[in-house]
């Protein structure tokens, strides 16, 4: 008669805890069994494989060498079917480390305020996000999620659509009763355009006139790596600066910056993703990681 596939496995279980205890006894007290019971389990062993895997004298027990290869093998199976019991329990409690990587400006505003309800609904989780505008090579396995803006390269990567962001010429109350307040594109050579210092070497911001886009070369007396930088120069009555949305916050809506130029507005969006190493064997966290970030950032675009 054929072992059940749980009787095989506790037999596995036996051989293993023998060959590494050295007796019968260690065994049995190690899995709550008599040592008569333990040998017994080995007799069946043995008769079912037509093989001798012990020699056995009063003093020890050696293994042979088709002992010493059943061995490797049980404890490849044992550790194969640990891995598969715990990758379908992640399934219902997903747990480890899950690293993400995020741009500055976007992640601190945007990402790092969801952190606390993902955790609080995955306790079991521990998420280690890394903000910089440097990029990471996933595929490499410098970080399990990253949330990237703007086009998507060719890749074999899966990339999950998250929200999308517009951009607004924005300057304070302050720095417009001071400079004045530009009519047209054109108007900004005579201002303080603060610009980004990655991306471009020119300076350039795109506009569009009776339905055909143009772009002006425009430059200031700062420059920084981020939105949120410009955004908050901007607010400090600095200059003039083109960010997107999700740097300004409440500020137009409390008058502490006012749109400028939104006629001349060519609509561009810059869309984000979570771009990540897809497929069967995708790690539950990651999985519930990118549902999550979908299901609330959708939110917050719909609302």
């Amino acid at each position: 008669m054929v072992l059940a596939s749980a009787d095989r496995a506790r037999d596995l279980e036996v051989f293993c805890a023998v060959a590494d205890s050295g007796s019968f006894s260690a065994a049995g007290r190690g899995l709550g069994l008599t040592p008569s019971a333990v040998s017994r389990t080995l007799d069946r062993i043995e008769i079912r494989l037509g093989a001798r895997l012990l020699l056995r004298s009063t003093r020890a027990l050696t293994l042979t060498a088709e002992g010493q290869a059943y061995l490797a093998a049980a404890r490849r199976i044992l550790a194969d079917l640990d891995e598969a019991e715990q990758a379908i329990a992640d399934q219902g409690a997903p747990r480890g480390r899950i690293r993400v990587s995020a741009a500055l400006s976007h992640g601190r505003i945007c990402i790092v305020p969801l952190l606390g309800e993902f955790v609080r609904r995955y306790p079991n989780i521990l998420v280690d996000i890394n903000l910089s505008d440097g990029l990471v090579d996933i595929a490499a396995g410098q970080a399990d999620v990253a949330i990237r803006g703007g086009p998507m390269a060719d890749t074999a990567l899966t990339a999950r659509r998250l929200s999308e962001n517009g951009r607004t010429i924005v300057a304070s109350p302050d720095y417009l009763a001071r400079w004045g307040v530009p009519e047209a594109p054109e108007d900004l050579h005579n201002h303080n355009c603060l610009n980004f210092s990655f991306r471009r070497a020119e300076p350039v911001w795109p506009f569009r006139r009776d339905g055909v886009d143009y772009a002006l070369k425009l430059r200031g007396a700062i420059e920084a790596n981020s939105g949120d930088t410009l955004a908050q120069l901007a607010l400090g009555g600095v200059g003039i600066a083109r960010v997107g949305d999700f740097s300004l916050g409440h500020a137009i809506a409390e008058g502490r910056l006012i749109p400028l130029l939104e006629a001349f507005n060519p609509g561009d969006r810059e869309v984000f993703h979570a771009v990540f190493v897809g497929g069967a064997n995708m790690p539950a966290r990651v999985r519930v990681f990118v549902d999550y970030l979908v299901e609330r950032m959708s939110v917050k675009r719909d609302a």
